[in-house]
């Protein structure tokens, strides 16, 4: 999980519109109307294929420098920058039934104390993992 920057190569169509490349990422593709339209998803698919490597243990492919990418006259490219993290906690924030276990004495002074065991545990997870 972070953050990535990579080069998206935007060809101008003869229709109108944009496709939209990620000359790193396989089959890492979309395209828009407008160019604003563009920039968003891009960003999205980006996420989405990053996302995707992440979950499944892929490498996550080195970015080219912008300025070696070989271009066409209908074609420009920019970078395009997206944060996993953020995908992730939009897009899979679903709650979890995890079992633990913790001593008795702790447990007993905690419900009386009304600790919420589920915030306190999300509070620490984030603390632990830096997030």
């Amino acid at each position: 999980m972070a953050k990535y920057i990579y080069p998206a190569v935007f060809t101008l169509e003869d229709e109108g519109g944009y496709s939209i490349n990620f000359p790193d990422i396989e089959s890492c593709y979309t395209s828009a109307e407008t160019l604003e339209e563009g920039l968003k998803m891009a960003e999205d698919v980006l996420c989405l294929m990053l996302y995707e490597m992440e979950e499944n243990g892929k490498a996550i492919p080195k970015a080219s420098g912008i300025k070696d990418l070989e271009l066409a006259e209908n074609e420009f490219a920019t970078l395009v920058a997206c944060d996993t993290l953020e995908y992730r906690k939009f897009y899979n924030s679903k709650a979890v039934k995890k079992t633990l276990s913790i001593p008795a004495w702790l447990n007993t002074m905690a419900e009386k104390e009304d600790i919420n065991f589920s915030a306190v545990l999300q509070k620490a997870l984030k603390a632990e993992l830096n997030i």
